[in-house]
């Protein structure tokens, strides 16, 4: 299927019909697998013959949808996990020892710096966090026990892009992995392993889902390194469930159309936003006035479908839009059909100290808005009745 369009992988690939040639992907509902005699199960175990062990490792609906991702990212290998925190904490894991030290991109998503910065610190894993577009911060922050570079891009909620190919050379001269949250794009804008990433990391509860039902995570990438994820998945077992991956291996169908869509909209809206006189700036990719907009241009195929805005004022002004609203849903989640708005340095970005919420660009006044598939004339009109209070 290599030479497939990404509108055909997204619905064709991964299917392996069973003996009643069903054409929907079936739903395998099952914790075990019978085998037909001692030696099939001792060759299931150990490895020496492929096939359905127990489904915290192995079950066939979610070797469906990790075979689906790994063709629309164009990986080798993926494995899927609970969340997608579980896919950040189990790459961790699997590739890192303690007196080990990773580099990452500031403004991450709240939950992923708490955990590269105080949870694993406890374990001996250090972490420096550097600014996401300076390549000269990353080169020097390199230390010999440099192991893993983690970015996303663009970043929560700031729509930072990292330039991926500048800091994969830049990881890779310094003998390290680099692996891109590729959550807020998904493989539907942006292919991070062809632009020379070795890892891309999902939290497939967002856009691969697309419709806000269930949690699922994925790591995707080279067989070598997927297989050390699966290793530890295997034994630790942050594992997704078969629903769950039936759900998201049905989303990944029209993914595609969903974030053109979804894009569109985010576009217009944005550019709305900031002919508003009472919005002191919007943060798009989109957007010409973007400081990475020709960035943009060359690693997604368009903006995305987040956009983040500060009003003039503060968290009462900022708290005065997102009560006015009676349309948008007022909720930490993205990537839904549903547009969602939050506040992050009360929501999402709540638990992390004020001085590096300052440090990222979270100010008391920045709203965040994952535009879903509503009337975007609906979405301004919503907006501005909490605009118009300021």
């Amino acid at each position: 299927m290599d030479d497939l369009a990404i509108e055909t992988l997204a619905v064709r690939a991964g299917i392996e019909r069973s003996q009643f040639n069903e054409h929907s992907e079936a739903l395998y509902l099952t914790s075990s697998f019978v085998f037909s005699s001692a030696a099939e199960a001792a060759a299931r175990f150990s490895g020496e013959v492929e096939g359905n062990v127990y489904a915290r490792f192995t079950n066939p609906t979610v070797t469906a949808m990790q075979q689906r991702l790994a063709a629309l990212e164009g990986a080798e290998a993926c494995v899927a996990t609970a969340s997608g925190m579980a896919a950040i904490l189990s790459t961790v894991m699997a590739l890192l020892s303690a007196g080990d030290h990773v580099l990452a991109s500031r403004g991450l998503f709240g939950a992923t710096q708490q955990l590269f910065g105080n949870i694993l610190s406890r374990f001996g894993i250090e972490t420096t966090f550097v600014p996401a577009t300076d390549l000269a911060a990353y080169k020097a922050a390199v230390t010999p026990k440099t192991k893993l570079f983690f970015v996303e891009s663009p970043s929560n909620p700031l729509t930072e892009l990292v330039d991926i190919t500048a800091v994969a050379a830049i990881a890779h001269e310094a003998g390290a992995v680099l692996a891109v949250d590729n959550c807020f794009c998904s493989p539907a804008l942006q292919q991070p392993l062809k632009l020379g990433a070795d890892l891309v990391i999902h939290s497939a509860t967002k856009y691969l889902d697309g419709q806000g039902r269930v949690l699922g995570g994925a790591v995707c990438g080279g067989k070598t390194l997927v297989d050390e994820v699966l290793k530890f998945l295997r034994t630790a077992g942050p594992s997704i469930s078969p629903f769950n991956a039936w759900i998201i291996l049905k989303g990944l169908e029209t993914l595609k159309i969903r974030m053109a869509a979804q894009s569109a909209a985010a576009l217009e809206l944005a550019s709305w936003l900031e002919a508003q006189p009472q919005v002191a700036r919007v943060y798009y990719p989109g957007l010409p006035s973007h400081p990475q907009y020709e960035l943009a241009q060359r690693q997604q195929s368009c903006g995305g479908a987040i956009v983040s805005f500060e009003v003039k004022g503060g968290r009462p002004e900022a708290w005065q839009v997102v009560d006015a609203t009676r349309v948008v849903s007022i909720t930490a989640n993205l990537g839904d059909t549903k547009t969602t708005l939050t506040h992050p340095a009360s929501t999402t970005h709540g638990r992390i100290s004020p001085e590096a919420r300052e440090a990222a660009g979270i100010r008391e006044s920045l709203l965040r808005v994952a535009v879903g598939l509503e009337s975007v004339e609906d979405l301004k009109a919503d907006l501005a009745r909490g605009l118009a209070l300021i």
